[in-house]
């Protein structure tokens, strides 16, 4: 008898495990969900030209007036009218449906791009590439954070989120490694122009093929439950205000370093050294961001973003300090490895802040939060390592983590989810709900 309620135990147990282990989040599970790979596929075409825009700008208007500052000041014009139009099409994309929205966006794009590379071909002088560069920077299609409100759809409450946002994180990143590979090898190996030409018709073909898989977008309005707040901005809750400046720093980090690993590598003779660096911090953050989507969280995303920003805050904060290459590599390793735990602890949060009507905007003014702070960051420091000594360029990464760190500290009880508000103002029970993400 004994035994037999021994071995029902057992038996239980192991059920119980196998349960646990078949419930835990993980990517194979997420990839299993039905119907993703019909917006995966498409959106990955169709956002691996946003990190060919910059660069083959750049590679195109240097080589046609000869000006790295002209050639910058255009990619910049573009940088700043993505970062400042994105979230309306976010908003737009909420209200009217991402189809609705993409459709005559990536139209715009590519006729703008292939614009921009007309002029530039035929010398137009630079106030008129600056013309060209605001249609094209404005239209860039926000395929990113229409993936992004899609998993919202699917998943719902799921603890798959978490690991959705990290397989974003982690497919971001590859595309950024990626894209500026092939725009530079195009641009030097086949013609100046065919970077761009490339990123329009990536992006025009990427984007049709993304906008035809209907049955998977958002509803239009988002959940019945919230008609009340549906066409309200994202930028009006509170919390994605303070998710908005903690992604400012993190673009600071990426403009920064692009700046400051180019300028040392020159200073010490190596210049074929910043790819290699840069490769470096890119690989922490890959690596980290695949790690963190695989981790079955119990802490409150909350609390892991403060740590995780303290951490990117401390690292960031050394490399100004930092003389030499198996030191900077090693540092830039590590903070490449906490920017993605940030990246992804913010984009999961948004499920919890934002109606689902609304979550499409929240998401492009992050994604417009770190372009607006690299543009920033490439500019501050490019000043700074032109007019003091070499590595000045770090402090910028230093002084964007920790402004945003403390607003973060401030301001961290606006970051609960409004099932834990309304339980506190109801006053039900004296425990603050765990949220299980």
């Amino acid at each position: 008898m004994a035994s037999t309620v021994t071995s029902k135990k057992s038996k239980n147990s192991r059920t119980s495990k196998n349960s646990t282990a078949s419930a835990r989040p993980g990517y194979g599970r997420l990839l299993r969900t039905r119907g993703a790979w019909t917006f995966l596929l498409p959106g990955f075409a169709a956002r691996q030209p946003f990190a060919m825009l910059t660069i083959s700008i750049v590679l195109l208007v240097q080589h046609t007036t000869g000006s790295y500052g002209a050639a910058g000041a255009a990619a910049a014009v573009t940088g700043v009218s993505m970062a400042l139009f994105a979230p309306y099409s976010g908003r737009l994309a909420d209200r009217y449906g991402q189809r609705t929205v993409l459709v005559p966006g990536v139209l715009l794009h590519a006729l703008s791009g292939l614009t921009l590379t007309a002029l530039a071909l035929m010398d137009a002088p630079l106030w008129a590439l600056f013309v060209a560069a605001v249609p094209t920077g404005a239209s860039v299609p926000q395929v990113g954070p229409m993936v992004r409100a899609r998993w919202g759809v699917k998943l719902k409450d799921s603890p798959l989120m978490t690991t959705a946002a990290a397989f974003e994180s982690v497919t971001d990143e590859l595309t950024f490694v990626v894209g500026p590979l092939l725009a530079t090898a195009l641009c030097t190996a086949v013609d100046p122009a065919a970077g761009l030409v490339t990123e329009a018709s990536l992006t025009l073909i990427g984007g049709l093929l993304f906008a035809a898989q209907k049955s998977t977008q958002p509803s239009v309005g988002g959940d019945s439950g919230h008609a009340r707040v549906e066409h309200v901005s994202a930028l009006r809750i509170p919390g994605v205000r303070v998710l908005i400046v903690t992604f400012l720093g993190i673009g600071s980090v990426f403009g920064g370093m692009q700046v400051s690993l180019a300028a040392f590598t020159e200073s010490i003779g190596e210049p074929g050294l910043n790819g290699v660096l840069y490769g470096v911090f890119a690989a922490g953050n890959m690596l980290s961001g695949v790690v963190c989507g695989a981790i079955a969280w119990k802490v409150v995303p909350q609390r892991r973003l403060v740590v995780g920003y303290t951490a990117l805050a401390l690292t960031a904060s050394g490399l100004w300090a930092a003389h030499s290459v198996p030191v900077l590599a090693g540092l830039g390793l590590l903070v490449g490895m906490c920017i993605a735990p940030a990246l992804i602890t913010g984009y999961t949060l948004v499920e919890s802040l934002v109606p689902a009507g609304a979550r499409t905007e929240a998401f492009t003014w992050l994604t417009g939060a770190v372009a607006l702070g690299q543009a920033a960051a490439v500019t501050v420091a490019g000043q700074l390592e032109d007019r003091f000594r070499d590595g000045a360029g770090f402090l910028v990464p230093m002084g964007g983590t920790v402004l945003a760190l403390v607003t973060l500290l401030a301001l961290r009880s606006r970051l609960a989810g409004r099932a834990q508000r309304r339980t506190v103002a109801r006053g039900v029970g004296h425990r603050v709900p765990v949220a299980v993400d």
